[in-house]
């Protein structure tokens, strides 16, 4: 892959524009360009790229339940944002990128998840090897090694300098071989985790109508608890204005005045 992108350097250094990257498999669904409507186009992408989703994001997280749930959430948010995703060049690449992001969000750390038996590790010592890695270094390798994406593309992708990608794919490498001495060939690594990454979630997904109402209902929730709140608001701004004087500080308090009187008062002095 190294070698791929000073192939690449070298073609653009000479004036000749570069080949787009396509990993092998992933060509755009014909269902994507010929749907009519957009639930047509949706299902389409849905059904394309869901069970690749999945399996990719697995290998991200080590998690089956967190793969399904970025998943979906991505595919939620391409939903909300479809005017977008419609025009987009590479909307697989949109979901993957939204689905990787929510899975590596630091905020499952704070979630109660059951710890996981040891009969549910997986196998497969390269994916054992792989979910030993780092998440930032797994997840390049996935994109380098596994989709075929160049290390400049990877970079753009996970918003890291085409250096700090090049050295995160590099070190992977280097500890993967460590843990699996029959991969110490970069060939024959590559090979596999394309392999790897390339086969597809065989798990029953959602459809992609549920996924679609299911993200409409979220968003008229939201819509409602924005509205709801904005009342809220609104009416205890009018209770204030409404009991509170106007010829009246609100911050002083009111202060009765009131007459000392000697305890003893002296009698008046004779004439």
């Amino acid at each position: 892959m190294i070698a791929q992108d000073m192939r690449m350097h070298m073609s653009q250094s000479a004036g000749a524009a570069p080949a787009a990257v396509r990993p092998a498999g992933r060509a755009p669904h014909p269902r994507l360009r010929s749907a009519r409507t957009p639930e047509e186009a949706f299902d389409a992408l849905y059904a394309h790229a869901a069970p690749a989703a999945v399996h990719q994001t697995y290998l991200l997280t080590g998690d089956r339940g967190r793969a399904f749930e970025s998943v979906e959430h991505a595919f939620h948010l391409a939903w909300d944002h479809w005017p977008e995703i419609a025009v987009d060049p590479d909307p697989v690449g949109w979901v993957r990128a939204h689905a990787h992001e929510y899975a590596l969000s630091p905020w499952h750390r704070l979630r109660r998840t059951p710890k996981r038996r040891t009969g549910t590790q997986p196998v497969d010592p390269l994916t054992a090897a792989l979910l030993e890695l780092p998440p930032l270094w797994r997840r390049t390798v996935l994109l380098c090694e596994g989709l075929g994406m160049s290390v400049t593309q990877a970079a753009a992708e996970t918003a890291a300098s085409t250096r700090a990608a090049s050295s995160r794919l590099r070190l992977a490498h280097a500890r993967i071989a460590e843990r699996v001495p029959e991969l110490r060939d970069p060939e024959e690594l590559e090979r596999r985790l394309h392999a790897l990454v390339c086969t597809v979630s065989t798990a029953t997904l959602p459809s992609a109508r549920s996924v679609r109402t299911g993200g409409e209902e979220r968003m008229r929730t939201l819509t409602r608890t924005v509205f709801g709140a904005t009342a809220a608001l609104a009416g205890l701004i009018a209770f204030t204005a409404v009991t509170t004087s106007p010829h009246q500080d609100p911050s002083a308090p009111n202060r009765a005045v009131t007459t000392v009187r000697p305890a003893n008062p002296s009698p008046p002095s004779a004439p």
